[in-house]
């Protein structure tokens, strides 16, 4: 079956790009005539695997997924996590085999866009090859913290950190308002990304908890007091480079 034309209602990755780059009307009519396949697809699923030769890339339409790197035997370190509007394997662009693996966290739906049409429309819209060089910028920027964070970090300010990051980038996608977001990661997921184990996980959420830090329902993320966790995670947006300061805060 062909694959359809972008849904006029699935436009986070352009919400994704405009909170990185500016965006013309055309651009994103380009962008929305993209023919994408789009794609259901089950929590904790490999979306592409370390050693790929993709020919297709894809963008996160809704539900989240994480990007990681396995050893040898066996143990995974979590290396990012996907939001709606990323395109975790882009670098396949231009990197022909993947060193990493992409996995569902959550139900999602994925929109697959073969390369061809991606070269097709970056050729013809300079402007647009320049947005998707600028997000894989910004990865590298993010993985970058992400070492800071891991190697130099203690647990507590380490996961205060990357709640920090993934509020503010939920926020920039319309994803996270008054403080709050939807962040169904699990203990154990959190542990592959933190480098620590699940108990130590539980006991860092159960200590931030009781510091009025942050408050969970089911899996709601709520933030009392955003400018405290700022500081316990010495957290700074700028390496995120959004076009909107304030993140979370705004």
């Amino acid at each position: 079956m062909l694959p359809a034309p972008f849904p006029a209602n699935h436009s986070p990755i352009i919400r994704k790009l405009e909170s990185i780059f500016p965006l013309t009307d055309d651009e994103r009519q380009a962008l929305l005539e993209l023919p994408i396949q789009v794609t259901a697809i089950k929590e904790d699923q490999d979306v592409v695997r370390e050693g790929d030769r993709p020919s297709r890339s894809f963008a996160i339409l809704s539900g989240m997924t994480c990007t990681s790197k396995v050893m040898g035997d066996g143990k995974r370190q979590i290396v990012a996590f996907g939001v709606p509007g990323d395109m975790p394997d882009i670098q396949s662009l231009h990197l022909k085999v993947l060193d990493i693996s992409v996995t569902t966290l959550t139900p999602c739906s994925l929109g697959f866009i073969t390369h061809e049409a991606l070269w097709d429309l970056c050729l013809r819209s300079p402007r647009i090859a320049a947005a998707f060089w600028r997000e894989t910028l910004v990865e590298g920027a993010a993985f970058r913290e992400w070492i800071l964070n891991v190697g130099r970090r203690e647990a507590y300010p380490r996961m205060a950190h990357i709640l920090c990051e993934l509020l503010v980038r939920l926020h920039a996608v319309g994803l996270a308002e008054d403080h709050s977001c939807d962040l169904p990661i699990t203990q154990v997921e959190f542990a592959d990304a933190l480098g620590i184990t699940a108990v130590h996980v539980n006991r860092v959420f159960q200590q931030m908890r009781a510091d009025g830090l942050i408050e969970t329902r089911g899996t709601r993320l709520i933030v009392p007091d955003w400018e405290r966790l700022k500081e316990v995670g010495d957290f700074d947006e700028t390496y995120l480079h959004l076009l909107t300061t304030g993140g979370a805060a705004a």
